[in-house]
């Protein structure tokens, strides 16, 4: 049965809408929320399609289901707002970046948070690295109950935050921690999202805060390269060096919602004329 675990904080004329990754919740994005708010800004943490459930409610929608969720969230939260900003993390920020390519006039800047097109960080089995099968998998039908499950450290550096999250996934408590395994279908949607997106990259137009882990388990620094590379918008990144994939969650989390806050900030102080520098950060 699937919860409800999304979260709103209520603020000023300045919204950002947080979107999680795939078989998470909005609990990976709470933190950040929680530093947003406390600069002023309106939050609202979306709980995508299928979420917080078990596996069946994950396998019974696809990842149109997923952006739709982001997409009605964004209309709903961008009537009370002069300025929507969207940030995702790991599948979440395609999701973001999709969603600035496809509905410009929503979206005044996004937070690309260890992007994943593919899973090709250090930590991946050779199946993840495979994915680019699994559509084909899944369209023939087979291999519906496969499960990839994670393994330590569950892109966490911070041995005591990897702990209770793991003890989380454990417990079966999905609107916590998610589930402790990615269906193979699933991924096999991830994958798809991930060809949708990258096809159009070169639409996004709103200025990207892209951060990622220097050495992410679960996806490769490249993947935040190929965004910087690819989107026609103004871009700074920063690369985090004592993190691995969960970001928001590890040990550079402080410094993360500082520097997404700023940029944030900037930006609906700038005007909608003003772009910032691209710059890299270590």
């Amino acid at each position: 049965m699937i919860q409800n675990a999304d979260f709103k904080f209520a603020g000023d004329r300045r919204g950002v809408l947080l979107i999680h990754g795939l078989t998470g919740t909005p609990a990976e994005m709470l933190l950040l929320g929680k530093r947003l708010h406390r600069e002023g800004f309106t939050v609202h943490g979306v709980q995508l399609a299928g979420h917080c459930g078990d596996e069946a409610d994950l396998l019974a929608t696809s990842w149109r289901d997923w952006y739709a969720s982001v997409e009605q969230a964004a209309e709903r939260l961008r009537g009370d707002v002069d300025h929507l900003f969207v940030a995702g993390l790991s599948m979440g920020a395609l999701l973001a970046l999709l969603l600035a390519a496809e509905r410009p006039e929503l979206v005044d800047g996004v937070g690309v948070l260890g992007a994943t097109f593919r899973y090709d960080g250090w930590n991946m089995p050779r199946i993840a690295r495979l994915s680019f099968m699994l559509p084909l998998i899944k369209s023939l039908g087979f291999a519906r109950k496969r499960v990839f499950m994670e393994e330590a450290p569950y892109g966490l550096r911070d041995e005591r935050i990897r702990g209770h999250v793991s003890s989380a996934m454990q417990s079966g408590d999905s609107a916590l921690a998610g589930l402790p395994g990615n269906p193979w279908h699933s991924l096999a949607d991830l994958h798809m999202l991930s060809t949708h997106v990258r096809r159009r990259l070169e639409r996004v137009r709103a200025p990207c805060l892209v951060a990622h882990a220097a050495e992410d388990d679960v996806a490769n620094v490249r993947n935040a390269y190929l965004v910087v590379s690819h989107v026609k918008a103004p871009v700074e990144l920063l690369l985090l060096h004592d993190s691995y994939h969960m970001i928001t969650l590890d040990r550079e989390r402080r410094l993360l919602a500082d520097r997404l806050t700023g940029f944030f900030a900037r930006v609906a102080g700038a005007g909608a004329d003003s772009q910032p520098v691209l710059a890299t950060s270590s």
